[in-house]
């Protein structure tokens, strides 16, 4: 007579009210997987960011006069660092909802017992931590050629995270809208980037006519580069406070959007 063995059948794992440990892993798997491509995915940025300097700075800086008592180098290096961290807080939300969909991956993290709350925590963390290393390595770049110390703490980090934060959710917007790349290219061309352009990243809005001047300050990009670069001059050409309130208001609608539509599944589970 065979000897039986009966072996006891495994606990089921318990995560409580709110799944820390699924929501920290589909984080490190956000940014593993932009740093591990590092090269195209910080490397390259910086050194768009620094073109873009020495266009501006070396071609016309020099002929060109100090902006509201700022020196035009040091007015638009702020510009340039939160344009890079905009365009890669974009990238990496999109292009993560994005590729899963293509690749048919979306049930990695549609199975997982993991909250709609907890895959936008983890998603949105994902892109601001991106943003804010390309940010961060920009600030590094150009700090022996410009003197980059914060003159309002709390702005530089208030309007970085916020910023960081909305472009992220505007990627992962997007990702789940698109079916394809050109999608977003779309979204990256006809939306993010005239938004970005047309903000006063490379000159002062109060050298637009009217009513130019003040159809920008309806630019919501306007108020976060503008306060961003308030942080390190000390100089703003709107209502700071104005950009503080008008983030959080964007932000808490674009999060409440982002947990409905992975709540959802929309175009996530067909």
């Amino acid at each position: 007579m065979s000897n039986i063995q009966l072996t006891t059948p495994p606990t089921p794992r318990t995560f409580g009210m709110f799944n820390t440990l699924g929501l920290w892993t589909l984080y490190k798997k956000e940014v593993h997987r932009f740093l591990k491509v590092g090269l195209q995915t910080v490397v390259a940025p910086v050194g768009s960011t620094l073109l873009f300097m020495v266009v501006f700075a070396v071609a016309i800086g020099s002929s060109r006069p100090a902006i509201n008592g700022v020196d035009f180098t040091l007015f638009l290096a702020p510009g340039l660092i939160l344009m890079a961290l905009l365009n890669n807080a974009f990238a990496n939300s999109s292009s993560s909802i994005l590729v899963a969909k293509v690749q048919g991956n979306t049930v990695d993290f549609l199975m997982p017992p993991l909250s709609a709350l907890e895959l936008t925590i983890a998603f949105i963390a994902g892109a601001i931590t991106r943003g804010i290393v390309v940010a961060a390595v920009t600030a590094i770049a150009l700090a022996p050629f410009i003197d980059l110390r914060p003159s309002h703490i709390w702005a530089v980090v208030y309007f970085g995270l916020g910023s960081a934060a909305m472009l992220g959710m505007v990627g992962l917007l997007a990702g789940v809208w698109a079916e394809k790349f050109d999608h977003l290219s779309a979204v990256n061309q006809f939306l993010i980037t005239p938004l970005t352009f047309l903000s006063g990243t490379f000159y002062s809005v109060t050298m637009l006519p009217e009513p130019i001047r003040t159809i920008s300050q309806y630019n919501p990009f306007f108020y976060m580069i503008d306060g961003f670069r308030y942080g390190f001059t000390g100089v703003a050409d709107g209502t700071v406070m104005i950009g503080v309130g008008l983030i959080l208001v964007i932000n808490i609608a674009l999060a409440a959007a982002c947990y409905w539509v992975l709540r959802a599944g929309w175009r996530l589970k067909s």
